[in-house]
């Protein structure tokens, strides 16, 4: 991790940030110092908590989670820089070099020049000779202005450009990072869509099930982020509440108090839950003991009828990876009654590929944030499917969330928290 992220990006943001805005020594220990601190206190917010707790070091995560935002958009906007750093220092800081007074270079440089005038001028004494003789063949009088010339590099321009560019990419970092804290502490967006399903019975048009992912309560979330998220799923007047994955970054011991909220969700058919990549991060048995005993029902690779219809869930994908049961879509859904249509609860979008080959007819999901951070976003298409929003994978129909949290900085831009009420519709 050191040697192919943090430890180049580090020395691209000095190189750009330090050693080309500062002229004294003593400018640039200070803020090389400053970059070897910020990358070491990046890399503590992902490895401290695991050693002495999550709750214990909650100032180590905030330190360097809010330095990988900020980070992040200086990166992006510097090497957007780059192009027109290059031109700049092609054009404007190699300008023509300004004529020099001869007594303003010494001696040395001034005679020559002096004694060329003084030819010239005899030259022109003379009787019978033409004016245009006595001038060099190319040029102005000998006795005129220098012509201006091309020079090399102005140090003082360069240095404006370097720190001009620093500036602006420093402030529009700070800037987006703000807007994102903002954006990720406040109020999920209550978003409300309507998904067909051919299967769907008429007695169920109009089925609404109330769609949450990615709570993450952690270190810096806090029990209101619990409440408000309670809040607005109760405010929705479901039928069915599922709750798709990584609703943790901790132990039960640590986060107990802030999931405590969770038991006071309401719902006609009950709330359920599967598991998510970050439950296998923080003991996901206690967790599936825990989540239980708060009145949600967990999906271990599992179906039940509810009216007509089947819901299933199953583990994430990181459960297999870490020997502790991965998903299995044949024990969920192998033998249930095909005429009833599926709602399939699985925390990564990808896991829909798998769903597809067993005639899932939608797949809720959640894990990408939407990308979170703008472009992120970007990056995580890459692995998944579908990113946001509604989509499909192999003719199943997939719904992500962009989920009620945030991993990693409290920071989201481009993809703001949400919670989904979905309405199924008939089509019979």
């Amino acid at each position: 991790m050191v040697l192919v992220v943090v430890g180049p990006i580090h020395w691209y943001l000095w190189k750009r940030l330090v050693k080309d805005t500062t002229t004294t020594r003593r400018g640039r220990r200070i803020g090389t110092a400053a970059i070897v601190a910020l990358a070491v206190a990046l890399l503590a917010a992902f490895i401290v908590p695991r050693v002495i707790g999550a709750k214990a070091s909650w100032i180590i995560p905030l330190v360097g989670y809010m330095w990988l935002a900020v980070l992040f958009y200086l990166l992006v906007v510097l090497l957007v820089l780059e192009i027109p750093r290059l031109v700049a220092n092609r054009i404007w800081a190699r300008g023509p070099m300004r004529a020099v007074a001869p007594d303003a270079v010494g001696t040395a440089q001034a005679e020559p020049v002096r004694v060329a005038a003084t030819s010239a001028e005899a030259a022109l004494a003379e009787p019978g000779l033409p004016e245009a003789a006595a001038r060099p063949a190319d040029g102005p009088p000998a006795n005129g202005p220098l012509p201006p010339a091309a020079g090399p590099v102005d140090p003082s321009r360069r240095l404006l450009i370097a720190r001009g560019a620093a500036i602006f990419a420093g402030l529009t970092a700070v800037g987006i990072t703000g807007y994102g804290v903002r954006t990720a502490l406040g109020d999920p967006v209550l978003k409300r869509v309507q998904i067909p399903l051919a299967k769907l019975p008429r007695g169920l048009d109009g089925y609404k099930i109330a769609l949450v992912s990615d709570i993450h309560l952690g270190p810096l979330t806090g029990v209101e982020h619990s409440r408000r998220i309670v809040r607005s799923i109760n405010g929705m007047n479901a039928d069915l509440i599922a709750v798709v994955g990584d609703l943790v970054d901790g132990s039960v011991a640590e986060l107990a108090d802030e999931a405590a909220p969770l038991r006071e969700l309401s719902s006609r058919d009950g709330a359920y839950f599967v598991t998510g990549n970050h439950e296998y991060f923080s003991g996901a048995e206690e967790w599936l003991v825990e989540v239980d005993r708060l009145g949600m029902r967990p999906l271990q690779n599992e179906r039940l009828e509810i009216r007509g219809l089947t819901l299933a869930g199953v583990n994430d994908l990181s459960g297999g990876d870490l020997g502790e049961g991965g998903p299995d879509f044949g024990k969920a859904l192998d033998g249930r009654d095909p005429a009833k249509p599926v709602v399939l609860l699985a925390h990564q979008p990808i896991q829909a590929f798998e769903a597809a080959k067993h005639g899932v007819d939608l797949q809720l999901s959640g894990h990408t944030h939407g990308g979170q951070m703008v472009p992120f976003n970007l990056i995580a298409g890459l692995q998944q499917p579908v990113i946001s929003g509604l989509g499909e994978v192999d003719g199943t129909q997939v719904y992500v969330t962009n989920g009620a949290g945030f991993w990693g900085p409290p920071v989201r831009v481009g993809a703001p928290p949400d919670i989904t009420l979905i309405e199924l519709r008939s089509q019979a």
